[in-house]
């Protein structure tokens, strides 16, 4: 049986092994000149490993891609605990009239906030040792991990009764299956009901606008279970990065008679009976690991009008990374930061050499900047020196230390579609594996839904394709 498949991410990828097992002739056509989709990496001269376009890392819980790993002989993923926080901004009277918890002064015998200097004091206990602070006009802006429940409970936002609802909540989401509940509530709805309107004003309005921007306040509960569900303190990466085990991965493809083929975009896909016509080649079967809006896009003729009707009410935003290798550190401590602050427009900021040594990058150390953004938006329009001069005034308020003379270079990756908006359209008009026409099947990752996207998940839908096909005995 001759198998196209569209895309050579690891979705693609994992059912071209499959497929190939299972002595089917596969063709995996690829737009990049290299295969890896959201987590290809590149490399520099001075670098001993690739970095991802996109920032990447693995869960401890991704039972998934680690299985798969193990399967195929790749052995080298790693685990590490980094530090993760979120960045807020506190007025300095919030602070000066902040009252830490009460402590004794061993040396003589008195409540620490009675000592002379309390209000200094009450400064530097205001979350913590490892946070960080800069001050703008009348305001401070301040890191505060939030990596385990005690920093919730250090959190100094929040009272205690709403910091113990908060975390009564989130291990409610943690520990809880999936309830049609979450499809019934936007998150905003969901959170300010469990948790209150201070906490989601406090801990989660920024999140949510700064990932989904027009969007935020349609996002489904589900969205927020499966982010809370998934995440794990461990956090995995792989010996010489992503890149590492998709090259890994083409040579076994290659060993199996994989017909593996880069710098190939497809204009347009006919049919032929039921079988399809790309470029002069016939095929039996199509598998599209391909974004929904560029799908439906090369198949518009053949797709019956409704059915494409339906997959175009679904709403994304765009994927835009801004990549500095600088001399010094941006972020001190922390690995990912979440920018909760309306006041900075930045959605996220990744020190990636705060979670792997910087020794693998020439010496330099790597920072991502990180947005979701409409198509429409100012900053997707720009090139890297724009989107460097606009960012930069922020980074030297969130490190005054830092400046663009400590740049060794920086570069910019834009991903189109990589951000399904789950909201109640998406949940009734996203795809399914089958689609109208008879041997052509659809494997995007659309369909990880509740889960947000990841390299996990695209091994899943790689395995549980093929396995459908199988089942089904659509061969």
């Amino acid at each position: 049986m001759k198998i196209a498949i569209l895309g050579g991410g690891f979705t693609g990828l994992t059912a071209a092994y499959y497929l190939a097992k299972k002595r089917h002739q596969v063709t995996i056509f690829e737009k990049e000149k290299i295969f890896g989709g959201l987590a290809a990496g590149f490399k520099q001269e001075k670098w001993q490993w690739y970095l991802e376009r996109t920032y990447h890392h693995l869960f401890a819980n991704d039972t998934d891609i680690l299985n798969f790993a193990k399967e195929v002989g790749f052995n080298k993923i790693f685990f590490k605990e980094p530090e993760t926080a979120s960045i807020y901004k506190i007025s300095k009277s919030e602070i000066l009239n902040y009252k830490p918890q009460s402590r004794i002064n061993s040396a003589h015998g008195k409540q620490y906030e009675n000592d002379q200097n309390s209000k200094q004091k009450s400064l530097e206990n205001l979350n913590l040792e490892n946070s960080c602070l800069f001050s703008a006009s009348n305001l401070e802006f301040r890191i505060f991990p939030l990596d385990t429940p005690q920093d919730l409970l250090k959190f100094p936002l929040l009272s205690f009764p709403k910091k113990f609802r908060t975390g009564l909540v989130l291990a409610f989401l943690k520990f809880s299956p999936f309830f049609s509940l979450y499809e019934r509530y936007t998150a905003k709805e969901f959170l300010k009901k469990t948790m209150g309107d201070d906490v989601w004003n406090t801990l989660w309005r920024q999140l949510f606008r700064k990932k989904f921007g027009k969007y935020a306040e349609i996002i489904l509960a589900s969205f927020i279970w499966a982010r809370i569900k998934k995440r794990t303190k461990k956090l995995g990466y792989i010996e010489g990065g992503f890149q590492t085990f998709v090259n890994y991965l083409v040579k076994k493809l290659k060993s199996l008679q994989v017909n593996l083929l880069t710098s190939y975009e497809i204009k347009e896909i006919k049919k032929r009976g039921d079988k399809f016509l790309i470029n002069n080649q016939i095929f039996d079967k199509i598998i599209s690991t391909l974004p929904t809006p560029i799908m439906t896009k090369i198949a518009d003729n053949i797709f019956p009008a409704d059915f494409l009707q339906k997959l175009r009410k679904l709403e994304y935003l765009h994927a835009l990374n801004l990549i500095l290798e600088t001399n010094e550190p941006l972020l001190d401590k922390t690995y990912w930061l979440n920018v909760s602050a309306s006041q900075i427009p930045i959605m996220g900021i990744v020190q990636q050499t705060n979670f792997i040594d910087k020794k693998y990058y020439g010496g330099g150390d790597i920072c991502y900047l990180a947005w979701y953004l409409d198509e429409k938006d100012k900053l997707w329009q720009m090139d890297k020196e724009q989107l460097l001069a606009f960012v930069s005034p922020y980074l030297k308020k969130i490190n005054p230390n830092y400046s663009n003379t400590q740049l060794r270079n920086y570069f910019i990756f834009k991903a189109p579609f990589a951000q399904p908006i789950f909201d109640k359209d998406f949940v009734k008009n996203k795809p399914d594996f089958i689609t109208p026409l008879k041997n052509f099947f659809i494997a995007n990752l659309d369909m990880t839904y509740p889960y947000d996207r990841g390299t996990n998940y695209a091994v899943k839908l790689g395995q549980e394709v093929v396995k459908f096909i199988h089942d089904k005995k659509i061969f």
